[in-house]
């Protein structure tokens, strides 16, 4: 059955808004009010603009016009392309559009209501070993600006479990080298205090004292890591810079920036930390997030156990 088109008499935007620029107007929405991340907001906006090309292949020219089956069809016609993961995001996208439009009158009812989630397989996230993270923290060559630069990146990361949009984008006026600690914006622009321990603080002050200002070009940049022209370095140079030193450790994994902050929280609780001091450090708004780490450090007792005890 599809969703029928709410009669509005007037309004802000409604039956006047095109396919396409209601989906502007979302994006925009997300971004500027809900708060989310460029990430989140490019997935969406990747998921719902080939829901939109779909729709318009088969003759669908209105939101209003979309029922439960056209969206079915969709997610059918994307078959093995989408993983289960996948799947529940494009459906997480639907409903949170569909219920932006019907906020807007566009709409009279959500389409996705009723859809169910995938059933998600519960992945550990995997991390890096202590001997593994020595490797790769001792891999850099920091006689040389571009390596006391990466010093201070791969310290910093693993000693605060820093995202690495957050690395990206963080500030010097963020950085507090005398207290230790890191203010820090995560998801939803919610800022929380982070310590960066001796090590990384170190590092860190050896590369804002030496290194950067050597890559720092004219002009003031206010990044912390720059990039060999003086730039702000991306989440994309951040990712090949740590997968360059982790294929020069020999390490054999598929090693993302991700995995060292999933190394950071696994190393911590191993050695003692609480689920709600990790939590904050982490930026997770919700403690579940956070225990996904105790089934990590559970299944490394476990491993222990086998190897070493006589009859494990």
């Amino acid at each position: 059955m599809r969703a029928s088109l709410k009669t509005v008499s007037s309004g802000p935007g409604g039956m006047s808004d095109s396919m396409d620029e209601l989906l502007d107007l979302f994006f925009d929405h997300l971004a500027v009010e809900k708060g989310l991340s460029g990430n989140t907001v490019s997935a969406y906006g990747n998921d719902l603009r080939n829901l939109l090309v779909y729709l318009k292949g088969r003759g669908i020219e209105k939101w209003a016009l979309v029922g439960r089956g056209d969206l079915l069809g969709y997610l059918e016609s994307r078959g093995k392309d989408l993983s289960a993961r996948s799947r529940a995001r494009n459906l997480a996208a639907m409903r949170s559009f569909f219920r932006f439009a019907q906020g807007r009158q566009a709409i009279a009812e959500n389409p996705a209501t009723g859809i169910r989630f995938p059933r998600l397989p519960a992945a550990l996230p995997k991390f890096l070993t202590s001997a593994e993270v020595e490797a790769l923290l001792d891999r850099p060559d920091t006689g040389k600006p571009l390596g006391q630069r990466d010093s201070a990146m791969l310290e910093l990361v693993y000693a605060t479990g820093l995202r690495v949009s957050e690395l990206a984008d963080l500030k010097l006026q963020q950085v507090h080298l005398d207290g230790g600690y890191l203010v820090v914006w995560g998801k939803g622009d919610k800022e929380r205090l982070v310590p960066m321990g001796d090590w990384a603080r170190d590092a860190l002050r050896r590369y804002l004292e030496v290194g950067r200002r050597t890559m720092a070009r004219s002009g003031f940049n206010p990044h912390v890591f720059l990039n060999h022209r003086g730039r702000r370095l991306t989440r994309q140079g951040i990712w090949k810079i740590i997968k360059g030193y982790a294929a020069a450790c020999g390490i054999r994994k598929n090693l993302t920036p991700h995995m060292l902050r999933h190394s950071f929280a696994t190393h911590m609780l191993e050695n003692g930390a609480d689920l709600r001091s990790l939590q904050a450090m982490l930026g997770h708004a919700d403690i579940s997030t956070t225990q996904i780490y105790t089934h990590v450090a559970h299944a490394r007792l476990k491993d222990i156990h086998r190897e070493f005890h006589p009859r494990g």
